[in-house]
């Protein structure tokens, strides 16, 4: 089975028995170019000045994966010169039937010279040879040397050099997978050994190259012939064994097949300037190649940032971090805290804390600090006397003294359990991560420090990311405090880095503030009412054992309804049901599939587990629900920023968007949030159709604006002019159909996926998006232009400047390309609503502290906002709520806020 090289790391491709050799990188940069060129729509690709740049963009992008993925210490691009060469002048028909190269192809190789000349890479181009005799010269010049040598070509006479210390890279997905040919591949694909390849080649002939072979001999009966006479030579001088007509389509065509195997002989000795020894590898001119790639119009920030980190000058620097940096670290004993802040209180601080909240206790055990010029201190804070109490608590109060911290909104909360408040945080280098690659897995500060600084935290700094429990000694504490310049310097470095891409204002004025908030939020937590929710829990175990009653019933006897296994048994085997999508395992059981054929057959068993998977869910949710109540009868879930690339909060712990907002069981689960003591209601809020008034917003398209600004049902509107009929006429079929198109368009719903989710056929799908289009024809043209833009520029914005980096716009692999394209449609208007939301939320808050209201903001999930009344001020929340949430930002179809009340989070339900 091929191996996909770009899977693999660097050790594990270089093997164990070549660490100590050079490695020599070789690439046919013709080849490569021109499999570029085609597996990117050259469409995507193009300057201002109408430059196309597909090819540039896919050969390079694939040298600096290969780059990173190989590690060659030595480096070289072969290119052909022209058609003529020494096998034209054989044989002059030769590569003849090639198309001429198409326009939008010429100049790109030139321009690839230059990206190569930047990144100091040696070129070969030879009068007379193609690309593979020169890179079949250093081959065996460098293999004789004792290199290990590994070929990135489309040309599969470069099998012929395959040995033990020849690797020849085959692009077998455009240029974006590499195929690992080894002699064992080559001998498992073809039955021959490398050396008889063109032998093979010979008798098979060759179509892209215009070697004719033998009618009637295809590749097996080639491989029969010279494993049976041991090679070509011999096949010819016993030619008259070969019996049968394929015998005489032979002889007959025996001059041309010695003339293929000729030309197919790759030449090794081809005088270069140049020898392995000095192809090794040199630092990027860094300046230049910067100016090429500004020419190019490549901003793609994922794509420069492979490229440069491919550069030799970085890549020891990276592979070596530094071990940390020294800090001029002090223990302080009682009385030493106020005396070290009196000097150093009015200096950036980077603060790192060691808390037991994951142990119960919720409290901080350990506190460092430091500042840029070196000094740094550690602290107990039961330690502390009473005047280190106070100056500790004013220092983190007074929002002139500017603090730095990595994931600040934990910090806040567990100071808050010494009753410490915090203000002045200048810095979260966890949200800066965010926003400056919103797509990371990690934002675990040691990797953070390794990417951005290059260097590592301790050891004992550092447990999956987060501080160790219980530093006692010397070295754990400098740990801790290493940990706290390291947030420092962090915090430097995203200024710089947020600062040039607008993203410093999102930081302080939407990101550092909602974490402020969410962290009173999550201290506040909502009342549960345990009682029903654990009738909740009973009544959704009962509905689970029924279905399992049922099932069993169905089928005729017992079996384990949560294995897979056993269920395709039943379902395929016994009841013999029309089978699913093939997986590895067999068929497919999942909902879709047994939806599927709930609506393909009348049998009972599809539907019954369909509801058993929801009742179990459903009882997952409310057990997860009543695990989570604290001691205070409140549930503290945990927001999230950095989890959502579209700016999006999330909860866990417990996850509060699992629970159903449109079903009858969800809304009774919801039930069970209910007002807490001292309160009289809780109050949501939340946004009409905030989604669609931001893509009206953004598209500027008048109908869909007058559609929202007419106060009448914005789906019926728009479905009449979509159906061209009154709106008294649309009936629910065609405002459902509106309805799903609508908010599909918004998330980047394809013609098919809408499809799906109406049961109708593409086709149905495609004429109605066609339809709306033409009615809402800004629509159309804004989705267009944003994903040009995104392609363009390798990100999304929403309007507050919030960026999605989305490189897979180029890929070569079509289903990856989709998906971005669809990204690229949803987040500007799911991200703009997440900002919108984010700062109704904050000027809900400020208004309530400005107003001095003792009600408080509890939750917020999927955009809705919920408070917690208190006595009295009912009136004035919902007036303040509708005001500040409204006037949150304006948009060209006004924002429409709906407001509802009650006991229990679902009777406030509006």
């Amino acid at each position: 089975m091929a191996e996909n090289v770009t899977k693999k790391t660097a050790e594990t491709a270089a093997g164990t028995t070549s660490e100590a050799r050079p490695r020599l990188l070789l690439l046919d940069g013709h080849s490569l170019a021109y499999r570029a060129f085609f597996a990117l729509p050259a469409e995507n690709f193009s300057t201002t000045t109408g430059q196309t740049t597909n090819a540039i963009y896919g050969f390079t992008s694939m040298l600096a994966n290969t780059l990173r993925d190989e590690r060659p210490t030595h480096l070289a691009v072969a290119f052909d010169v022209s058609r003529k060469t020494w096998r034209s002048e054989e044989f002059a028909e030769y590569k003849a039937n090639r198309s001429k190269a198409p326009d939008e192809f010429k100049g790109q190789v030139e321009l690839i010279g230059e990206l190569l000349d930047a990144m100091n890479v040696t070129r070969f181009a030879v009068e007379g040879f193609e690309a593979d005799d020169v890179i079949a010269t250093l081959a065996t010049q460098a293999e004789s040397a004792g290199f290990e040598v590994l070929i990135v070509t489309g040309d599969r006479d470069s099998f012929q050099l395959v040995s033990d210390h020849v690797t020849v890279l085959y692009p077998t997905k455009g240029v974006s997978e590499l195929t690992r040919f080894t002699p064992e591949k080559i001998e498992e694909k073809y039955g021959l050994t490398p050396a008889q390849y063109p032998d093979f080649a010979a008798l098979r002939g060759d179509p892209s190259d215009n070697l004719p072979g033998i009618p009637g001999v295809g590749e097996k009966t080639a491989t029969k012939w010279i494993n049976q006479f041991g090679s070509f030579a011999e096949l010819v001088q016993r030619a008259d064994e070969v019996k049968g007509k394929v015998g005489e389509k032979l002889r007959e065509h025996l001059d041309a097949v010695k003339l293929n195997r000729q030309l197919t002989e790759l030449v090794r000795d081809v005088e270069l300037p140049a020898g392995p020894d000095a192809l090794e590898r040199s630092p990027y001119d860094r300046q230049a190649l910067s100016v090429i790639l500004d020419a190019l119009e490549f901003r793609h920030q994922n794509f420069r940032d492979r490229l440069m980190a491919a550069d030799p000058g970085a890549v020891v620097e990276e592979a070596q971090p530094a071990a940390g940096v020294a800090v001029d670290g002090e223990v302080l004993a009682a009385g030493g805290l106020a005396p070290w802040l009196e000097r150093h209180g009015a200096e950036p601080i980077g603060v790192a804390t060691v808390d037991a909240w994951a142990l119960g206790s919720g409290s901080v055990s350990e506190v460092a600090l430091a500042i840029g010029s070196g000094p740094a201190a550690w602290f107990d804070p039961a330690e502390l006397d009473a005047a280190d109490e106070q100056a500790f608590a004013a220092w983190l109060t007074d929002p002139a003294g500017p603090k730095v911290m990595h994931n600040a909104k934990g910090l806040m909360r567990v100071f808050a359990e010494h009753g410490w408040r915090v203000e002045g945080v200048t810095m979260d280098t966890a949200l800066a991560a965010y926003l400056d690659k919103p797509g990371r897995r990690s934002f675990a500060l040691d990797a953070l420090s390794v990417e951005y600084l290059g260097r590592e935290l301790a050891p004992a700094a550092a447990e999956n990311g987060q501080l160790a429990f219980g530093a006692d000694d010397l070295a754990e504490k400098d740990a801790l405090m290493t940990q706290a310049r390291t947030v420092l310097d962090l915090g430097e470095a995203f200024g710089g880095r947020l600062g040039s891409v607008g993203a410093d204002s999102l930081l302080r004025d939407v990101e550092l503030p909602t974490s402020r908030m969410l962290a009173r939020m999550e201290r506040a937590g909502i009342a549960a009412d345990r009682d029903w929710l654990e009738r909740m829990e009973q009544q959704f175990a009962g509905a689970v054992q029924q279905a399992v009653k049922e099932a069993h019933a169905a089928v005729g006897h017992e079996f384990n309804l949560g294995s897979p296994k056993q269920l395709q048994e039943v379902l395929f085997g016994e009841l013999g049901l029309p089978r699913t999508k093939k997986t590895k395992t067999g068929y497919t059981t999942d909902a879709d599939a047994l939806a599927w054929l709930a609506g393909q057959t009348e049998h009972d068993l599809p539907v019954i587990m369909l509801r058993h998977r929801e009742q179990a869910r459903l009882r997952s949710t409310v057990e997860g629900l009543i695990k989570t109540i604290a001691p205070d009868g409140r549930i503290h879930t945990t927001f999230n920023q950095t989890v959502a690339a579209t700016g999006r909060l999330s909860s866990t712990d417990p996850n509060l968007q699992n629970i159903p907002v449109r079903t009858d069981e969800g809304r009774a689960i919801r039930r069970g949030f209910v007002v807490g003591e001292g309160y009289e209601s809780l109050l949501t809020a939340d946004y009409s159709q905030i989604e669609l008034r931001v893509m009206a917003h953004l598209s500027e398209d008048e109908g869909l604006i007058e559609a929202f600004t007419s106060g009448e049902d914005l789906h019926t509107t728009v479905a009449s002019q979509v159906f061209s009929v009154a709106k008294t006429d649309v009936d629910p079929e065609m405002r459902r159909k509106i309805k799903a198109m609508s908010y599909g368009l918004a998330y980047g719903l394809s013609a098919f996926g809408l499809s799906q989710q109406l049961t109708i056929s593409p086709d149905e799908a495609r004429g109605l998006m066609d339809t709306y289009f033409e009615r809402f024809g800004g629509v159309r043209d804004y989705l267009r232009r944003v994903v040009d833009e995104a392609r363009a520029t390798g990100y999304t914005e929403t309007i507050l400047g919030r960026r999605r980096y989305l490189p897979d716009l180029n890929s070569d692999n079509r289903q990856r390309r989709e998906m971005a394209e669809r990204m690229a449609l949803n987040a500007p208007i799911q991200g703009t609503a997440a900002d919108i939301v984010k700062i109704a939320m904050l000027r809900v808050d400020e208004a309530l502290i400005r107003e001095k209201l003792t009600t408080r903001m509890l939750l917020q999930v999927h955009d809705e906002i919920v408070l917690e009344v208190a006595p009295g001020e009912r009136v004035a929340v919902e007036e303040l709520v509708r005001r500040e949430m409204s006037g949150a930002f304006q948009l060209r179809a006004p924002l429409d806020v709906s407001v509802g009340s009650g006991a229990d989070w679902e009777s406030a339900a509006h």
